[in-house]
């Protein structure tokens, strides 16, 4: 079996966020979603050799180096971004558990409501009903239509805007 390009995987995505409005809901939507969830595993951690890591940081780690394997400039990217939004949950941790956990559940239902509004505007449903893996390439896209309105990666962009006609 064939590995999907990142082009495909991409254009999968890209598919169900034509609308530019449903995008710009995204672009604030997946954050949060992340940054709640971010939340809730900094106020968990393991040992490993004696040193305590909090699961936030261990989920960081292996999503960038998730993203860094399918592509090493979009994974660096978002390396970046995930390490910022776990900087901000283990900061709203310090808050104390339970004013945590309630930040990190109004800005999980707000995370939502933004990106089913934006499904709503757009007039289809969300990628991930058809396939759950799309959660996770929610972020690589958005940080690839960041890069494209920089004027970065034109040969990515070029393929997937080939496979979306």
């Amino acid at each position: 079996m064939r590995m999907a390009s990142l082009p495909d995987v991409l254009a999968s995505y890209g598919r169900y966020h034509r609308d530019p409005r449903n995008r710009l809901t995204h672009y604030f939507g997946v954050p949060a979603i992340v940054y709640s969830m971010l939340i809730a595993l900094a106020l968990y951690s393991l040992s490993v050799a004696g040193v305590r890591i909090g699961l936030d940081r261990f989920v960081v780690a292996v999503a960038a180096l998730g993203y860094l394997c399918a592509d090493v400039r979009l994974g660096l990217a978002l390396a970046v971004v995930l390490t910022g939004l776990a900087a901000a949950a283990e900061a709203t941790v310090v808050l104390g558990r339970a004013q945590a956990l309630a930040v990190a559940g109004v800005v999980f239902v707000l995370g939502w409501a933004l990106q089913l509004l934006g499904h709503r505007i757009e007039g289809n449903r969300p990628a991930l009903l058809d396939n759950l893996i799309q959660i996770f390439v929610a972020p690589l896209y958005l940080v690839a239509e960041l890069g494209f309105a920089l004027g970065l990666r034109p040969g990515l962009r070029t393929g997937i805007e080939q496979r979306l006609r």
